[in-house]
């Protein structure tokens, strides 16, 4: 498994990361399709998560050398630190996680973030999930709104972060957002963060044009999410007469190593997906693969996915 220098932080982390997440037979995420509030509650641990076929997964990314996992509800978090006991990798591994209810649209302005007793409680609550001492990676979401509404959010946010780096209890912080591009570019300005976490695929490619060399220059490392557009690309090429869903994903995959992040999250459901994920890493595209791309991207469901998405990211008034 070939590994990245990992921005400033002196680690290298495997090009391929695993993601925490479990798929209903339909191929949805567990948790968020099922009860969403319930499954971003903190503290509700869904039942069935880290089970065998769960643990089998994770003992093949092991073996193959991937030591970057990243996991997100308590019910992931949990499942990890259980099956991390039962297996005892061989290698050391980094996990990225996030604090529950206190990202994204999950709490008004954000503002939980900035009171440092909340905030350093949830951080050991989660330390207590995943059995470890340290979180190496803290993946910090926020929405506009949290910026918009306190000129110094970042600055309060910064010091929290560096206050539980210097307590042991981070090792590395990762701005994420779903808010896009301006936001973006605040927290990597801000200094606060090692690191940054961004959808990057064929339909939501517009952190090429800032935000990844500003995180470059900044000496961030950079991880990749949703190369499949949460399985939307499965379906606008269903649609379109595309049967072969796992040309499907090789392209989707060898097109975002092409942008050169430090390493891809991806989420699969067997040995066998993550596998040929690893292999679509060191492979060109072939001449039948750009002719399926070029059918994918003149389709109206690509255009129509991609144009909003643009919108979103760069704050374009609908």
């Amino acid at each position: 498994m070939k590994k990245n220098l990992f921005g400033s932080t002196g680690i290298e982390i495997s090009v391929i990361a695993l993601g925490g997440h479990e798929y209903l037979p339909d191929g949805r995420s567990r948790g968020f399709n099922e009860n969403f509030s319930q499954a971003v509650t903190p503290g509700h641990i869904g039942e069935g998560y880290g089970g065998k076929e769960r643990r089998e997964l994770l003992a093949t990314a092991l073996d193959l050398g991937i030591n970057f996992f990243d996991v997100t509800i308590d019910s992931e978090k949990e499942a990890l630190g259980r099956n991390l006991i039962e297996i005892l990798p061989s290698h050391e591994i980094f996990i990225q996680t996030r604090p529950e209810g206190m990202c994204y649209s999950y709490d008004k302005n954000n503002e939980k973030l900035l009171n440092l007793k909340i905030l350093k409680t949830e951080v050991q609550r989660i330390l207590s999930l995943l059995n470890r001492e340290s979180i190496d990676f803290f993946n910090v979401g926020l929405l506009a709104w949290s910026i918009d509404n306190s000129s110094n959010y970042l600055d309060i946010l910064a010091h929290n972060l560096n206050t539980l780096k210097k307590e042991g209890l981070i090792r590395f912080a990762v701005a994420d957002s779903f808010s896009g591009e301006r936001l973006y570019l605040e927290m990597l300005n801000s200094g606060a963060f090692d690191a940054v976490n961004i959808d990057l695929n064929l339909g939501d490619a517009c952190g090429i044009d800032k935000v990844l060399p500003l995180a470059r220059q900044k000496k961030c490392g950079v991880i990749a999410r949703e190369a499949f557009f949460k399985g939307e690309l499965f379906r606008i090429g269903k649609k379109n007469g595309i049967e072969d869903l796992s040309c499907l994903a090789s392209i989707a995959m060898k097109w975002v190593f092409a942008q050169n992040p430090d390493t891809v999250i991806v989420g699969v459901d067997t040995a066998s997906q993550l596998i040929a994920n690893i292999n679509s890493a060191h492979e060109p595209m072939t001449n039948q693969e750009h002719e399926i791309l070029e059918k994918v991207l003149r389709t109206p469901e690509f255009l129509s996915y991609s144009n909003i998405k643009r919108n979103e990211f760069y704050e374009i008034a609908k």
